[in-house]
């Protein structure tokens, strides 16, 4: 395996950056997306249950069959990364808005009133009062979102994206398990990475957390 990654290390180093991008940037997209859509599920519960129901129903859609629709509807080349963004977006935000929802679910009413005497208005007791507490919730849905991430991007190899899934359309087209093994051990790693990094911030964004523990 170690003469093989020498021996392809250019391609297969281009390959993991593709994949890293390709998976980051629709979780910030998603998670932008997904947190005034949840604000308006916990604010108005009448949207609540077809937001989640929509959010469950899109993320079944299988992805090679998103992966070769978009470049239809949004009028792009089939080769272009862009339909793998935004697939994934769409899958993030399926995945993220049940869980900002119930994060600011869980902000307890006793917190939200003593905010609210405090002279906080709406947007700025959002802001630094209900998301600061709901970070440890969200920060768990996209280390979910971070991992299928990774995981989806690889079949985007099959319509010929440049990303570690061309290990495995490599290795088995040429049966041949090294590419496909060393495949497998670096999409693990980088979303250990990413989890790594997620969990990181979101302790950074909480250090009250760390106050209590002690």
């Amino acid at each position: 395996m170690i003469d093989y990654f020498r021996t392809n290390s250019d391609n297969i180093l281009y390959w993991l950056r593709w994949h890293a991008w390709l998976s980051a940037l629709p979780l910030v997209l998603g998670l932008l997306i997904a947190l005034p859509l949840g604000w308006l599920a916990r604010r108005y519960r009448w949207l609540y249950l077809p937001m989640v129901t929509t959010a469950g129903l899109l993320y079944t859609i299988p992805s090679l069959a998103l992966f070769i629709l978009l470049p239809g509807l949004l009028k792009t080349r089939i080769l272009d990364a862009s339909n793998v963004v935004v697939a994934l977006t769409i899958y993030t935000v399926a995945l993220l808005v049940r869980v900002v929802a119930d994060a600011l679910a869980a902000v307890p009413e006793e917190v939200l009133q003593a905010a609210t005497a405090m002279g906080y208005r709406r947007i700025g007791r959002l802001l630094k009062v209900e998301l600061p507490i709901a970070v440890p919730v969200i920060a768990a849905g996209l280390r979910v979102a971070a991992v299928s991430n990774v995981s989806l991007v690889s079949v985007s190899a099959l319509i010929g994206i440049p990303e570690l899934g061309r290990l495995f359309t490599d290795g088995f087209q040429l049966t041949y398990q090294t590419p496909i093994v060393l495949g497998i051990i670096l999409s693990v790693l980088l979303a250990l990475v990413f989890d790594t990094v997620i969990q990181v911030a979101a302790r950074l964004l909480t250090p009250w957390r760390r106050a209590v523990a002690r």
